[in-house]
């Protein structure tokens, strides 16, 4: 897609409750639109849940482990874009 920037990667994924770990490279904050893409994933929403260490937040930093909830099933290694304004 255009307009996207590479920020991070999934690290792993809990189906039951439907939430993404992520490594991010770049920070990100609440109500930015990322996009999942990997072999068998290709998804994009808006950030509505961001936590650390089990914490909600409304951005995170560069380096930071975060979880996400997130509408469709997603796999550790799928490359995460957030999408240009």
């Amino acid at each position: 897609m255009a307009n996207e920037e590479k920020i991070g990667e999934v690290t792993h994924y809990f189906g039951k409750i439907s939430v993404a770990v992520l490594k991010i490279k770049k920070g990100i904050k609440l109500g930015e639109s990322l996009h999942f893409a990997g072999k068998h994933t290709d998804f994009s929403q808006e950030i509505k849940s961001l936590q650390i260490e089990h914490q909600d937040v409304t951005e995170a930093e560069a380096g930071s482990d975060v979880a996400i909830k997130v509408k469709d099933r997603v796999r550790p290694g799928d490359t995460v874009f957030r999408l240009a304004e």
